[in-house]
């Protein structure tokens, strides 16, 4: 088990709170607290505040971490160019913005929790970069029209609850001829495997769309149509590597992933159990590394796109 005294632990924010998946659709806005601006806005729309109560209820950083290299190839692969405006939707800790900031772009990254934009500036500021981060919905983007030349999300944007409020905005915020870069888990990789499990215990509600359709070619296709151009969807592989045994990473995920935090509140103890068993026999399983590792390899569709 990992111990209480866990950097990822010690790191976590004070006031949030991780909603059961169950209770996404169905509590009452009252009881979610936002600090800022947007409150009004986010109490308002509860499909918002509980994605938000979600994805603040843990600390992302040590898992988003794991994966920073294929992150950074990502980036790199989209060879952003000094002086381009680039925007980092549903930024999380900013494993995006802050190569692409590296590489002289001037970027702006955007989150819906607070807590992964805290972490994100104090990487960013560590790392001598000026990046503009913000709090804000991927569903409703604080910007104008045709603002960037580039917009990306890498397993940020696909977790919305409403995918056509996501392209509308994806688009609308890109210049004509600008381009648009997802990463998007695929149903059939490690991951898509790993949020089945989550599923399998605590069900979404009815009529929810799976966040894998944004993994799925056919579906990518679909919801962008004609207002973009050039449209391609290529599978990758990623590492996700942790410097932990499988049970271990469980116990990290069950820490310090918003979707797993809250699935373990929604289950009954068998329930909880039977997902900490699956997690780590996923990790076990598919484990490529050994001596106290776990490196697994993860599938996502890479879709690049312009704007028509």
């Amino acid at each position: 088990m990992v111990s209480a005294s866990t950097p990822w632990q010690n790191r976590a924010r004070e006031g949030t709170r991780a909603y059961p998946l169950t209770e996404v659709y169905m509590s009452s806005k009252q009881d979610v607290q936002v600090d800022g601006p947007a409150t009004a806005a986010w109490s308002e729309d509860p499909l918002t505040a509980r994605s938000r109560s979600i994805w603040s209820g843990a600390d992302f950083l040590p898992i988003a971490r794991g994966y920073a290299r294929g992150a950074a190839d990502f980036v790199r692969r989209l060879g952003l160019k000094s002086g381009d405006v680039v925007l980092d939707v549903a930024c999380g800790t900013g494993n995006l913005s802050i190569p692409a900031a590296r590489s002289g772009a001037v970027v702006t990254g955007i989150d819906i929790a607070p807590n992964l934009i805290a972490e994100a500036r104090l990487d960013a500021q560590a790392a001598g970069l000026a990046i503009h981060f913000e709090v804000g919905d991927a569903e409703a983007l604080p910007y104008g029209d045709g603002q960037f030349d580039a917009t990306m999300t890498m397993f940020g944007a696909m977790f919305a609850f409403r995918p056509e409020r996501v392209v509308n905005e994806l688009v609308r915020v890109t210049r004509r001829g600008g381009r648009i870069a997802m990463a998007n888990w695929t149903p059939a990789g490690f991951v898509g495997d790993m949020l089945r499990a989550h599923t399998a215990v605590v069900p979404p509600p009815a009529g929810v769309q799976s966040p894998l359709l944004w993994g799925d070619e056919e579906t990518v296709r679909a919801r962008f149509g004609d207002r973009v151009r050039d449209l391609t969807c290529t599978k990758r592989t990623l590492e996700l590597r942790f410097s932990l045994a499988p049970e271990a990473v469980t116990d990290l995920f069950a820490t310090c992933y918003g979707p797993t935090v809250a699935t373990l509140g929604a289950a009954d103890p068998a329930g909880r159990q039977r997902l900490r068993n699956e997690l780590t026999r996923l990790w076990g399983v598919r484990n490529i590394a050994g001596g106290g590792i776990t490196a697994v390899v993860g599938e996502y569709l890479d879709v690049q796109a312009r704007v028509a």
